[in-house]
């Protein structure tokens, strides 16, 4: 009833494709040798969907470009009027080079294969390799967004403060750029979940510079506030995909009622844990696998308002509309989100959902 109202005639489908198994995307681990298994999913006609979306920012950067800088066909015949508008084409060509892109940069490393719209061929078991790796990881393909907005940088520190069972920790070690990771998860079960996949993907080298720690997440600001450049919020949700799925221990069933109603809570004691955990300058995502507002947008509000109000911290939050244009052959969006982005389930393409939203730690 609640997302009938909110998603009003795009609901029907959701919840066709919430009712039905999720499509996988294969994350190939840097790790591993990958010639042999790229050659191999492409053809089973698996493509790399970040790949592709890097091809296209390009393109459109490249577009953006020849726009501004007047290197068209109008623009060249234009030069025969002088000397004077050469000048003016090469300022204009100096102010392209100090603004930014029109789509922020995504990793390139990452690389994730899924199958086209509306193909549900599903993934074979990873295989291990000669040093006992894995050589990818299937997981839900949206998963991999908020890792691809939060842009880590090169010798970045970065926190992933709900990190169980892996997969964006997973991801945010194959870009290659984390100069520290700390991954933290208050349940010890779910830690040693985390550590198994490190272990059945990660060198041993590789993982002795990750700290994995089972600490509540609330409290990470007493323990290392201000410390780190990146910070992943993953927080615990409805799981509105598992919740339609099972009825054993259901979020939404009555006797869970108080603690579902808690959620909004505990999400925001984490967003704010996250952002001052963050260094002045610094980036946090906000991510979870609900479609409710009261979980998604209202508790970015909500942090927003806290942070100047009770800690003088302004934040920014970042336009990712982008992410759309980028990667709408991949996902389905909810194009009315007032901030942050929404993949929605399909059935032509059954990722999410997935919420995910930037903010910049002024």
């Amino acid at each position: 009833m609640n997302y009938s109202l909110q998603l009003k005639e795009l609901w029907p489908s959701v919840r066709a494709g919430l009712l039905c198994e999720r499509k996988y995307g294969a994350l190939l681990n840097n790790f591993c040798p990958l010639d042999h298994i790229t050659q191999e999913l492409e053809l089973l006609n698996a493509t790399d969907f970040v790949s592709e979306a890097c091809k296209k920012a390009q393109r459109s950067q490249g577009s953006a470009a020849e726009e501004e800088t007047g290197t068209g066909e109008e623009s060249r015949s234009q030069e025969r009027f002088g000397e004077g508008r050469i000048v003016m084409q090469a300022e204009m060509m100096t102010q392209a080079e100090m603004s930014p892109p029109r789509h922020a940069s995504i990793s390139s490393k990452i690389k994730c294969y899924t199958f086209p719209r509306g193909d549900i061929t599903r993934f074979r078991p990873a295989r291990p390799d000669i040093l006992g790796l894995l050589n990818y990881y299937l997981m839900d393909a949206a998963s991999l967004l908020p890792v691809l907005a939060l842009n880590v940088q090169p010798d970045d520190f970065v926190l992933d403060l709900c990190a169980a069972p892996g997969g964006k920790t997973l991801a945010l070690l194959q870009t290659g750029a984390c100069g520290h990771l700390a991954a933290n998860d208050v349940s010890i079960c779910r830690t040693k979940r985390l550590h198994q996949i490190l272990y059945n993907y990660v060198p041993t080298e590789i993982r002795k510079a990750v700290s994995v720690t089972s600490c509540d997440g609330r409290d990470w600001e007493q323990l290392g506030g201000g410390t780190f450049h990146k910070v992943l919020v993953d927080v615990p949700c409805t799981t509105d995909r598992h919740s339609v799925m099972e009825e054993e221990n259901n979020i939404f069933h009555k006797r869970r009622t108080k603690e579902r109603q808690m959620l909004p809570m505990l999400q925001l004691q984490l967003l704010m844990a996250g952002i001052l955990a963050t260094k002045p300058g610094g980036k946090v995502v906000y991510s979870t696998c609900s479609l409710s507002p009261l979980q998604n947008e209202h508790v970015i509000e909500r942090a927003v308002e806290i942070a100047e109000t009770q800690f003088n911290i302004s934040i920014h939050v970042e336009d990712l509309s982008h992410f759309r244009t980028l990667f709408q052959d991949t996902f389905s969006f909810f194009s009315d989100c007032r901030l942050g982005e929404l993949v929605l389930p399909h059935l032509t393409a059954n990722f999410g959902p997935m919420y995910f939203c930037k903010l910049c730690r002024v």
